[in-house]
């Protein structure tokens, strides 16, 4: 008996991939959704949910603002399991240098209409006061959010649901071909365009493409209401960040509605277990005691890992594919590679996707993420 070709199938119930079965849905075409395990697991279920505006580069700052704007439509339908909050950034300068980087920030914020201010010395000390003494200052950025995002990606995913959205989950896809998606039950699912969102997994469906995944630990704490207010980074962390070949560690402390912290954030290339590395976890810890001495007295209840797709120039795979056209005949498209920005990405992939399925033209230019600067496969 032959099956009805959906519109689209997305492979991947992580966040991104829930938003794009959910932006399909409300455009009225007929979606499938699967994935092996879970929605909202894999990288979703290990991030920690800040969504932020981020200026490395000028394609990293569109999407990134685009995808904010795009949350805040939303943030007002989130269940209470959502743990949406407002909590704001602090870029934190440990020093003189740093700070003049936070008044570079703030500047180039300011110019692009996001609300910043440079805190000194003594108004950090009053904003945040368990951090040490004898930090430069911090760049605020109060717009930045959190949210919990294994219940967001299962929110989108109800959603597209109850927009006629097809949900399979607990097979995995094992192959795209012209005829559409082959599962691990040897079942096809015909599709008119293919979404590839398995994160780092991606290039297992779709060889070719410069993914790397990086290995990333995250610790939970018990309740402490007020410890801290804001999501608190280093400014090094920007370096720890693009950093590449080596391991790194830098603060990053989210406060949680639950009066729990999440803290971050470490980075390893190289590795495929997924067990807790107990040196870089300490190092990571220490880092955030640099910053937090009374982190010291405080009761970390769990720790875990994750690994987050990054891409030679930092920028996700956001597009149609290259790659293997031969095989799927132009209609595969990935939604991969977003490194630490998956959550906060994840709206604008969906809407850049969109747009480009549906012929018109996008928000933000969507050229800087085309699969194709990068495919190493076959372009035919």
């Amino acid at each position: 008996m032959s099956t009805k070709a959906a519109d689209v199938v997305v492979i991947g119930a992580g966040i991104v991939g829930a938003a794009c079965a959910w932006e399909f849905a409300r455009e009225g075409m007929s979606v499938t959704l699967i994935d092996s395990g879970a929605p909202g697991g894999g990288a979703t279920a290990a991030g920690m949910g800040h969504v932020a505006v981020m200026d490395d580069s000028e394609p990293q700052f569109a999407l990134t603002r685009y995808s904010q704007q795009l949350w805040r439509e939303i943030v007002d339908e989130l269940p209470d399991d959502c743990e949406y909050e407002t909590c704001g950034t602090l870029w934190i300068a440990a020093d003189d240098e740093e700070l003049a980087e936070v008044r570079r920030k703030q500047q180039a914020y300011t110019r692009r209409g996001i609300d910043a201010e440079v805190l000194d010395a003594a108004a950090l000390a009053r904003a945040e006061p368990n951090l040490r003494s004898g930090l430069a200052g911090a760049l605020r950025v109060p717009g930045d959010l959190v949210v919990f995002p294994p219940c967001v990606a299962r929110w989108l995913i109800a959603g597209a649901t109850e927009c006629g959205a097809q949900v399979r989950l607990g097979t995995a896809a094992v192959e795209i071909s012209d005829r559409g998606v082959r599962l691990a039950d040897d079942s096809l699912l015909p599709a008119g365009a293919i979404i590839n969102a398995t994160g780092h997994g991606a290039e297992r469906l779709t060889p070719g493409l410069s993914l790397q995944p990086r290995k990333g630990h995250l610790a939970i704490t018990d309740r402490y209401p007020g410890f801290i207010h804001h999501e608190l980074i280093e400014l090094g962390y920007l370096k720890s960040a693009a950093a590449v070949g080596t391991d790194s560690a830098a603060m990053n402390v989210q406060p949680r509605i639950t009066g729990q912290m999440l803290i971050g954030s470490s980075r390893q290339t190289g590795q495929e277990s997924t067990d807790v590395d107990m040196a870089i976890l300490g190092r990571m810890l220490r880092r955030a005691m640099e910053y937090l001495p009374a982190l010291a007295r405080v009761s970390t209840i769990r720790t875990w890992t994750g690994f987050r797709a990054a891409t030679a120039d930092k920028l996700p795979l956001i597009g149609r594919c290259s790659s293997g056209q031969r095989s799927s005949q132009g209609r595969l498209y990935l939604a991969t590679g977003h490194e630490g920005l998956g959550i906060t990405m994840a709206p604008g992939t969906a809407r850049l996707l969109v747009d480009a399925v549906m012929g018109r033209e996008s928000a933000i230019p969507p050229e800087p993420y085309l699969p194709a600067r990068l495919e190493k496969g076959d372009s035919a």
